[in-house]
């Protein structure tokens, strides 16, 4: 039995699969430019491989999956397809957030929630709300988020308390930001999955994924199924993670 399949068998992660996996789901309207069909079909596709990842991150045992649903960025596309994608997001949340209660998955939001429709940062607050109790799966849907603009706030957060002299600068650590940004009480991921080929993080996680371990898929995100997720976890366990010092194998 391989390192991957005694994982996959007891969900252990000492076994080699990762506690945490983020995915930037790259590549719906490539997708449906291949095919000759709007880029909204596209994304419509996506919200099926977002359902498949999900119910494969539950079946390895994987306690944290994080996936990059709308950038702060995303607010500059068409005005039709931001708002098909809104459109996508309502609708996820009303259909699947009963399976996902019912699948004991935790959801939990990151990004920017100032300033959103009403009717969206409502529907964001029940998900979390509706299933803050579960034990299983987190999900961490990051939307409206962007890395930059999290790492601001966090950073406008400890300049406030300074001001107010509740703390020294002296004593802001690396501790002390994390505990400010969206993520905390999240680990860091220990995987972070891109589809579509390209390589880069597009303003997401960039503190966290310090010491991430990255897996770029040629595959555009409607295609991404779970071959195609055992195939990055198997990649991941191939690694050799040393987080700046040493192993027994790399010492040698």
């Amino acid at each position: 039995m391989t390192g991957f399949e005694a994982a996959k068998a007891g969900g252990s992660h000492e076994a080699g699969m990762p506690r945490h996996v983020a995915i930037i789901m790259d590549g719906n309207g490539r997708w449906a430019r291949s095919r000759g069909l709007p880029r909204v079909e596209g994304h419509r596709r996506g919200v099926n491989a977002v359902r498949e990842a999900v119910r494969h991150a539950q079946s390895l045992g994987i306690e944290w999956l994080t996936i990059y649903s709308f950038s702060s960025e995303n607010w500059s596309r068409p005005l039709d397809e931001v708002q098909e994608l809104m459109g996508l997001l309502k609708l996820f949340i009303r259909r699947d957030l009963a399976d996902l209660h019912k699948a004991n998955v935790r959801v939990r939001v990151i990004g920017e929630r100032a300033g959103l429709p009403a009717d969206i940062a409502d529907l964001l607050d029940e998900a979390e709300a509706k299933t803050a109790e579960n034990t299983g799966l987190t999900l961490v849907v990051a939307f409206n988020y962007g890395a930059r603009n999290e790492i601001a706030r966090a950073v406008r957060a400890l300049a406030a308390d300074v001001a107010k002299g509740v703390i020294d600068p002296q004593d802001i650590t690396e501790a002390s930001i994390a505990g400010r940004l969206d993520t905390a009480a999240i680990p860091d991921p220990d995987l972070i999955i891109r589809t579509s080929g390209e390589q880069r993080l597009s303003n997401f996680l960039m503190w966290q994924a310090a010491y991430a371990e990255f897996v770029f898929l040629p595959v555009h995100w409607p295609d991404f199924d779970a071959k195609a997720f055992d195939e990055a976890i198997s990649e991941y366990q191939g690694r050799e993670r040393r987080f700046g010092g040493l192993t027994a194998r790399s010492a040698v």
